[in-house]
């Protein structure tokens, strides 16, 4: 009898044992499903080949295309981007006031006009449906706060878990109640203002917002005018309790990016799967060559991949404006070309990839050109975005400019070549140490200043004077809760213009914001609060005040690396020639080993490489990389090692 029970005792182990392993690896595999955002989200969104204006037909004609085109290749989110419930008629534009489609409760409504199947209250429901049986993801872009209105024709708050208006302290609560007047949307003051999330009336707001959303089947939600300075991280965080509740899964993005730092990212990444890093990104040279700063010090911060909500959270560089487009701003569709020529074009795409940003294309795919079909497809360049690790900028490189009359060899990094500074307002998290820097210097003037003994000294203090109020006492009774305590500044004594922390203009990648001068007035964005701790801080954003340096030569020259590794052991090389002549860039494999994690893989290795954009396969060497790229252009070289 022994030797039978000790075989079945042995298979029903085994068996135990099989099935433990197969249900492990099911909810493994679960998980991954379920997880959001595990690689760096892809898809296409309609604002730079449409701004505002899309419609229903051109919409579902655009994601027919991309299902059949893009979605083989990872390209799976279609977003409508902003003011898609604005009528286009004559008067509306992107700030314009009154023209936007609302429901009872002060939430915005397709215009039925453009959107024909949202008729009857429908919303995006018939769109989102026809999206996924294409076998694609639906996405819209949504402003932040309650919209000016829905304000002014004071609504009744939603209560979306009673159902009916919301009521608390024996009443019934409206948009009045809720929304933030001063904190108007710096760049879109008459759509949208910040609502109060320190009461139940303006959570119960936010949240009937998100739950219409998942009713209309959203996936994904682009949340603006959040960001950047317009940092408004109460919002934030709220909404991403409201998107944990829902029954289905929606991916978080948050925008602009204008003068975000690692610090601000850290305070997000949490709440979010996607955050833009820079002002909006259009064509232009430098526009793309204005992402390699952000790109280095996000990677250098381990941001690439960190935590997000329910799942991992990625910089986002912006949209890619490659193929047809239409202008920032405009009341028209897609009727130009890109602007960047192919070597720009082959940059951008090359460091979007390899700094793990979300690939979302921007260009009207009914007219997708092969050259641009080719770039946003490239099998290496996705396959580095969705699967290589240990991202970053490598410094160590050598560069020699060609000219027609001799070659000028130098060192990029480091550098011994003195280059003057000046200093520039700015904006950055008030947790940053150099924050803690500004002090009264003269409280009968009103008079104060950057502290001038700090680190980064200054030719003459920078200072600023509070303005004196000159409202009458209406005013100030009505308005003394709010700003009490709050500085009015000016850059001189009894000017005529105050300083406001964002610039009244969206912003592209290129254009740093600079504090900005507008006629003095009751608002948010032109008032600061001066802490004991040093910060000065503004009312808007949340954000501080602090001075920059600002290198006296253009950033968008030079030449740059980022390096990665494979998942199945291969070396990622890139260069970039941001010079306006050709560029001879060379790295040192040795180099290369000590800045990656598994450096005795490279060490003493024998490499063969590949060179993306050439075609050109160099090798076997121990020594180095080395290429002549165009200017602006790339290079991308895919090495394999071997010690035999």
């Amino acid at each position: 009898m022994t030797g039978p029970s000790v075989v079945k005792t042995g298979s029903t182990r085994f068996i135990v044992f099989f099935i433990v392993l197969n249900l492990c690896l099911w909810i493994e595999a679960r998980s991954s499903e379920q997880q959001h955002a595990s690689f760096p989200p892809r898809g296409w969104n309609s604002y730079d080949s449409f701004c505002w204006t899309i419609s229903e037909a051109e919409f579902l004609q655009t994601a027919e295309i991309i299902s059949k085109r893009l979605l083989p290749h990872g390209y799976q989110y279609v977003v409508v981007d902003y003011l898609w419930y604005r009528k286009k008629v004559e008067g509306a534009y992107v700030d314009s006031l009154g023209f936007d489609v609302i429901d009872e409760w002060g939430r915005m409504h397709p215009d039925p006009v453009r959107w024909p199947s949202s008729k009857g209250g429908k919303g995006f429901k018939e769109v989102a449906e026809k999206v996924h049986r294409m076998g694609l993801k639906f996405g819209i872009h949504v402003m932040g706060g309650i919209s000016t209105q829905a304000y002014n024709a004071n609504t009744l708050v939603m209560d979306s878990v009673k159902g009916g208006a919301y009521e608390e302290s024996g009443r019934q609560w409206r948009a009045k109640d809720i929304g933030i007047k001063e904190k108007a949307c710096v760049w879109m003051s008459h759509g949208f203002m910040s609502v109060n999330t320190k009461l139940g009336a303006g959570k119960a707001f936010l949240r009937s917002l998100y739950r219409q959303y998942a009713e209309w089947g959203v996936d994904f939600i682009k949340h603006d005018c959040v960001f950047g300075t317009d940092f408004n991280i109460e919002e934030i965080t709220y909404v991403s309790e409201v998107l944990k509740e829902l029954d289905r899964p929606v991916l978080y993005s948050i925008s602009p990016g204008t003068s975000v730092t690692p610090r601000m990212a850290k305070e997000v990444s949490q709440l979010v799967n996607m955050y833009r890093i820079t002002g909006d990104d259009w064509d232009t040279w430098k526009d793309v060559a204005a992402h390699f700063d952000i790109s280095r010090d996000l990677s250098a911060s381990s941001m690439i991949g960190a935590q997000g909500l329910q799942g991992k959270s990625w910089p986002d560089l912006d949209m890619l404006p490659l193929g047809w487009l239409t202008d920032p701003g405009s009341n028209f569709g897609p009727h130009r070309a890109c602007n960047l020529n192919l070597e720009e074009q082959k940059t951008q795409m090359t460091l979007w990839s390899i700094a793990k940003s979300p690939l979302m294309f921007g260009g009207d795919v009914r007219k997708l050109d092969d050259a641009t079909y080719n770039l946003i497809t490239n099998p290496t360049l996705l396959e580095i975005n969705s699967y290589s690790s240990n991202n970053k900028e490598f410094p160590y490189i050598t560069a020699t400019t060609v000219s027609k009359n001799k070659h000028k060899g130098h060192p990029h990094h480091p550098t011994s070549k003195n280059i003057s500074t000046k200093h520039a307002f700015g904006l950055t998290s008030c947790k940053e140490p150099k924050a803690n820097t500004w002090s009264i210097v003269d409280k009968n003037r009103g008079q104060i200043c950057w502290n001038q003994y700090s680190s980064e000294k200054l030719e003459k203090p920078f200072c600023l004077y509070n303005r004196k109020a000159l409202l009458s006492f209406d005013e100030e009774l009505k308005h003394n809760k709010f700003y009490q305590g709050k500085l009015h500044l000016q850059t001189y004594d009894k000017a005529e213009s105050c300083l406001g922390a964002s610039s009244q203009q969206k912003l592209t990648s290129k254009d740093y914001s600079q504090g900005a001068l507008s006629p003095c007035k009751l608002d948010a964005n032109q008032m600061w609060e001066l802490h004991s701790n040093g910060t000065l801080e503004n009312s808007y954003s949340g954000l501080c005040a602090v001075l920059n340096p600002v290198k006296a030569e253009a950033s968008s020259s030079g030449v740059r690396s980022w390096i990665a590794t494979g998942r199945r052991g291969e070396v990622y090389v890139a260069f970039f020639n941001l010079n306006q002549v050709k560029t001879t860039i060379s790295a040192k494999i040795s180099d290369i080993a000590k800045a990656l994690p598994n450096k005795k893989n490279l060490e003493g290795a024998s490499c063969k490489s590949h060179e993306l954009w050439s075609g050109k396969d160099f090798g076997p060497t121990k020594d180095s990389v080395s290429v002549q790229v165009e200017p602006h252009g790339p290079a991308l070289f895919v090495l394999h090692c071997s010690h035999a």
